[in-house]
């Protein structure tokens, strides 16, 4: 369904490399995807050209990152961006997706099965699974366009290990990231750097990398209509 030769050629503007399996196992999945959205709703992007770009190569940027690696948690998955991605670019690492919504979960499921990849699908909200067994359980935690840089740091960091990473995926970041600062720190991260990128459409991309320092106090995360209304 994506055009090969476009394709890799784009990804080398930006010093990535896939194999051929995993050019195969990403097509398959757009394939998937594009199938599936005539009965769950799942992406407003559907073309090729989109798809290659603003869900493959977007996920890359994240996937690319060396501190990528380990136990990795994407929250909010939706239809498994840069969840699924990331896996076929590094079948090493071990993924748990965490989404809410049971029909886009059982998407999940089946791309993974047809695509032939391993992943935890997790239904569930990232403030009730950071109170459950999933607590500090993870090397890195990201999420793409989910919230708000301040809320969508109570959803995650709360789920990173001591030593680990929060990732987050953002379109222009900077704007976000002063007035999130403070609620970074409360939860045990320090902010630590921030890469920018251009998508060829010229669209910006953000990519904020935050370190988790120290335990998340017990009281977060809140309840998901204190978050929201009240971010820290």
């Amino acid at each position: 369904m994506i055009n090969k030769e476009r394709f890799l050629n784009t990804l080398k503007q930006y010093d990535i490399e896939i194999s051929d399996l995993q050019f195969e196992q990403l097509d398959k999945y757009a394939e998937i995807l594009v199938d599936y959205n005539q009965k769950v709703n799942l992406t407003a992007i559907t073309d090729p050209e989109g798809i290659e770009n603003k869900h493959f190569l977007d996920s890359l940027l994240f996937a690319k990152n060396p501190l990528v690696k380990g136990k990795v948690v994407d929250v909010g998955t939706g239809a498994g961006f840069p969840g699924i991605v990331t896996k076929i670019f590094k079948p090493e690492i071990e993924l748990t997706m965490i989404e809410p919504t049971g029909k886009r979960c059982t998407f999940l499921q089946f791309a993974l099965d047809t695509i032939g990849i391993k992943a935890n699908v997790v239904k569930e909200r990232a403030e009730e699974a950071a109170r459950k067994i999933w607590r500090e359980d993870f090397d890195v935690a990201t999420a793409r366009a989910v919230a708000d840089m301040r809320v969508l740091s109570e959803y995650c960091i709360p789920l990173v290990k001591v030593g680990g990473h929060f990732i987050a995926m953002k379109g222009d970041g900077e704007k976000e990231l002063s007035p999130a600062l403070n609620a970074i720190n409360k939860l045990g991260g320090k902010f630590v750097n921030m890469e920018e990128y251009a998508l060829p459409d010229e669209s910006k991309r953000t990519i904020i990398v935050c370190k988790k320092e120290k335990e998340t106090p017990k009281v977060y995360p809140r309840n998901g209509g204190k978050i929201n209304k009240s971010p820290l």
